[in-house]
């Protein structure tokens, strides 16, 4: 996979509606993944049985960074159901994070002493088979604006809470104008300071980066901080790179987190490059997260001491502000939890 780390001269330049018709055209059906990138046959079935229990969904854009032929592609793992994911573990869970118990409102979890978060929508770009939240019971929670008005009235109640994490499902999957919308209705509660976007399709779906959502995130009074979530140096490369240049480049904070994952990026060279990739275009590597246990992702898991050696093994090669902090979310705790 080649780097690409320049803004092309078409970037943002998309016609209107581009990124919604990218996401349309997204592949949902795993025999045509299959057919697409020239995987076994054995593979169909066990993708088949695994999508039914949570779906395929993987944008052509991110496809074409998939090296065809190649089942233990880094990319691919991120995205193929198999039979792995009916394996069960002991202490994996459907809510591994226990946030049924951190709703406040519908909609709104507040974990953190002065944040909180809006599970903004249930749809993804991309779905990630180890996703924490591939179990989350998205049909409680609202849907338009009007049905925000509960969690807004409890975060105009809370004057503790002057930061609002946008997540799902991508936050970015909204219409610039919902988006909007939402980020007004935010802003008029005088004691949040602060609007931070969880979200993928930077790295899956880049032309969702476009002029008017850049500048309604620029205009807010609230200070936006976009963080991003690429687990692989391949996947920072072409539009890819050209959507994340074009946010850092608007002055926006951008950050990157990542979860470790077993075949993926469970290796020093692959994280350093990672690293190297981001910083050289303005992206801080933030957090290297230790998987969520939840259920069906046990395979991808890594051992806390070998994660441990990886983040040593990156102090040697990198500077410090590339080295991201490696940590657990552990249910109750208050804060992320350092492995180090």
């Amino acid at each position: 996979m080649n780097e690409n780390t320049s803004v092309s001269s078409t970037a943002l330049e998309s016609d209107a509606g581009s990124w919604q018709r990218s996401l349309a055209q997204a592949i949902r059906d795993p025999n045509e993944l299959i057919r697409l990138l020239d995987l076994p046959d054995s593979l169909r079935e066990p993708a088949r049985r695994a999508a039914e229990q949570f779906g395929l969904v993987v944008p052509r854009s991110y496809l074409a960074r998939i090296e065809r032929a190649c089942p233990h592609d880094p990319l691919l793992l991120q995205i193929l159901p198999t039979a792995s994911e009916a394996h069960g573990a002991e202490r994996f869970t459907d809510d591994p994070l226990a946030e049924s118990e951190c709703r406040v409102a519908p909609g709104l979890l507040k974990k953190y002493a002065g944040r909180a978060l809006l599970v903004t929508t249930g749809t993804c770009a991309i779905n990630c088979r180890y996703c924490f939240r591939r179990n989350y019971p998205y049909g409680l929670e609202p849907s338009g604006l009007d049905e925000w008005e509960p969690a807004m009235r409890a975060l105009e109640r809370d004057e503790s809470i002057h930061e609002v994490l946008l997540s799902g499902g991508d936050p970015l999957v909204l219409s610039n104008a919902r988006l909007e919308s939402l980020c007004e209705r935010l802003a008029s509660i005088e004691h949040l300071a602060r609007i931070r976007i969880h979200t993928r399709l930077p790295i899956v779906l880049p032309d969702r980066v476009d002029e008017e959502l850049i500048g309604m995130l620029k205009s807010s009074r609230l200070t936006a901080i976009i963080v991003v979530h690429a687990n692989h140096p391949n996947e920072i490369a072409f539009d890819c790179a050209d959507s994340l240049k074009a946010l850092v480049d608007s002055g926006l904070t951008v950050l990157n987190q990542s979860v470790l994952l077993r075949g993926v990026n469970d290796s020093a060279d692959v994280l350093a490059q990672l690293s190297e990739r981001l910083v050289n275009l303005g992206v801080i590597p933030y957090y290297l997260h230790q998987l969520d246990r939840v259920t069906g992702a046990a395979h991808f898991e890594v051992p806390v001491e070998q994660g441990r050696l990886l983040i040593e093994e990156l102090r040697h090669r990198l500077p410090g502000y590339a080295v991201p902090q490696y940590v657990q979310e552990r249910p109750g705790e208050l804060h992320k939890t350092p492995l180090l």
